[in-house]
């Protein structure tokens, strides 16, 4: 197991996406597929990253996208997500996923499984990047 998995996972961040892994969800080994796991962390950040720049963002970069361990099915995944940087028209977003599983400490133990940093851009309606306000 991973070191930064076996830490007692205090996720950095709000809440923004909950899924439970299906089977439909697996790769050819059992696993969750790790595009999967991409797909639902770009949407976690991209809400945090909308709401931060009152509008449409587009995904402009994974910055970093760290695996520290399988997800399996059954699998309670959340998707933690913090504003690491925001520029004049691009937010950089820290996502941190932890997973809740069955196990012998307990009925439920969260578990971290990833962390990414993603970079979208705030676009106007013609898709041109549009400055976000600054606080």
């Amino acid at each position: 197991m991973n070191k930064l998995a076996k830490e007692k996972p205090i996720p950095r961040g709000i809440p923004t996406v909950r899924m439970m892994a299906m089977p439909a969800d697996t790769n050819w080994l059992g696993d969750i597929f790790g595009g999967w796991l991409m797909s639902h962390a770009d949407i976690a950040g991209a809400v945090l990253a909308y709401r931060r720049a009152e509008g449409k963002v587009v995904t402009v970069a994974v910055n970093n996208f760290l695996f520290l361990e399988p997800v399996f099915i059954g699998d309670i995944v959340s998707f933690y997500a913090e504003i690491e940087r925001v520029g004049s028209s691009s937010i950089t977003v820290n996502i941190d996923i932890l997973a809740e599983r069955p196990d012998s400490e307990g009925p439920y133990a969260n578990l971290r499984v990833a962390n990414a940093s993603i970079t979208y851009v705030h676009i106007d309606s013609a898709g041109n990047p549009k400055t976000i306000k600054q606080d």
